[in-house]
């Protein structure tokens, strides 16, 4: 599947191993049975996600569970040279992807889900929150306070 420009952009920013002509690296994270997406993590985001699980204490529980869901349900992998993704049969199956895939940004990754599974379970989902509130709710009200990281 070819990979929307924007993206393979922000792959190769934030992949200190990628120099002109070298094709960027990512990894794939599918997770567990109640992930009905693949999160695409760019490698300075997988890195700081190894980098807290590293800092759970050896042998705790957390640090067990997020060690499977982030290093044993997850697949390495590049873009080639054409800008596409090959995604296994196993990461296809596991969402149901078909000949059209939905690509949503989240910031330093990136989340690829069946279109239908999007729009009946995400979609679905941010509407019934969203009717819970007022009908003149600003939902940047949630970014108030928020403080920028230095």
């Amino acid at each position: 599947m070819s990979i929307p420009a924007l993206f393979r952009r922000v792959l190769q920013a934030s992949d200190p191993n990628c120099t002109d002509g070298q094709n960027p690296e990512l990894v794939i994270v599918y997770g567990d049975h109640r992930r009905k997406f693949l999160e695409c993590y760019t490698v300075e985001a997988i890195d700081e996600v190894d980098a807290k699980i590293d800092a759970l204490p050896r042998g705790s529980v957390e640090r067990q569970i997020l060690q499977r869901l982030f290093h044993g349900q997850s697949h390495p992998t590049n873009v080639d040279e054409t800008g596409r993704l090959v995604l296994p049969a196993k990461l296809r199956q596991k969402i149901g992807l078909g000949d059209e895939a939905f690509f949503i940004a989240n910031g330093d990754t990136f989340q690829i889900w069946n279109p239908d599974t999007y729009e009946a379970d995400e979609v679905a989902r941010t509407e019934e929150f969203l009717d819970e509130l007022p009908a003149d709710f600003d939902p940047l009200i949630f970014l108030d306070g928020v403080k920028l990281g230095a």
